[in-house]
């Protein structure tokens, strides 16, 4: 029973406006308390943001950088609040984050024009990594327009035992949600999430490191992404509203088809001569 349970709170989860997913979590749970952990590892919730005391940057909080209750910053390498023998990666895994946070950071800035990015990685056992890439941009609310835009993309890579190539996995989750509230339009709600996975071996050499390769695979993937959700949420949203929304006053709409009508007749008649 409490994997059916489990499946359709996930489903219901993937139906409801990604902007409340906190709210309707802890709903959920209240409900059914023994899926708890079930829920909070299976569902993606919007990312917060931190601000490091040592760099003064801003960083994002997720499962990934949390132990316990501390959350670590990709920039200092230290938990906030202080712990003693938090969950750290190894030196040379800290020197590939530490180039993945700046390659990123001018990812975020080129793409989004703003928001922020941290990436964090850590070592699988037996050999690999894995890590995550994380972006938000919140809207200003300029022109009445609020939205968000939350992407999580984990990965693991696995080198070959020569060394030079490696698998990479991509597991991709976007979260958007708009709100428009103008006198012409009135308000509008719009928002969803979307989940995509990629598998794609890479050669790594010095002209093509781990990094160049993560990134080759989070920019293709959030380009799909993106045009997906345009095509789907937007499209379709315009698509319904143009079909449901007369521009024009019934009595011109009434009079063009009578127009049309008394066209086809006239067009019958002479047919028929």
């Amino acid at each position: 029973m409490s994997e059916q349970q489990l499946d359709c709170a996930l489903d219901l989860m993937r139906r409801l406006p990604p902007q409340n997913i906190e709210d309707n979590l802890a709903g959920l749970i209240d409900l059914v308390p023994a899926l708890c952990e079930d829920l909070l590892s299976s569902i993606d919730q919007p990312l917060k943001i931190a601000k490091d005391k040592e760099s003064k940057r801003d960083y994002l909080l997720c499962d990934y950088n949390r132990d316990g209750d501390s959350y670590r910053s990709p920039w200092s390498n230290s938990y906030d609040p202080p712990i003693e023998n938090g969950n750290t990666p190894s030196e040379r895994l800290r020197e590939l984050e530490i180039q993945a946070n700046n390659a990123f950071d001018t990812y975020r800035e080129l793409y989004f024009e703003g928001g922020v990015s941290s990436a964090y990685l850590w070592d699988l056992e037996p050999a690999g990594f894995a890590g995550v890439v994380l972006i938000k941009k919140v809207g200003d609310g300029s022109k009445k327009i609020k939205g968000c835009w939350d992407s999580i993309h984990v990965f693991e890579v696995q080198e070959k035992s020569s060394g030079r190539n490696a698998t990479y996995k991509l597991t991709s989750t976007v979260m958007l949600w708009l709100e428009t509230n103008k006198e012409g339009s009135g308000s509008m709600k719009l928002g969803g999430s979307l989940t995509r996975q990629a598998e794609q071996d890479f050669t790594v050499s010095d002209s093509s490191p781990h990094i160049a390769n993560i990134g080759h695979m989070v920019e293709d993937m959030e380009n799909k992404m993106r045009s997906t959700l345009n095509e789907i949420y937007f499209g379709k949203t315009k698509d319904i509203v143009n079909d449901v929304r007369s521009v024009g006053s019934l009595a011109a709409e009434k009079t063009k088809k009578d127009m049309f009508h008394d066209l086809a007749s006239a067009l019958n008649q002479r047919a028929k001569k």
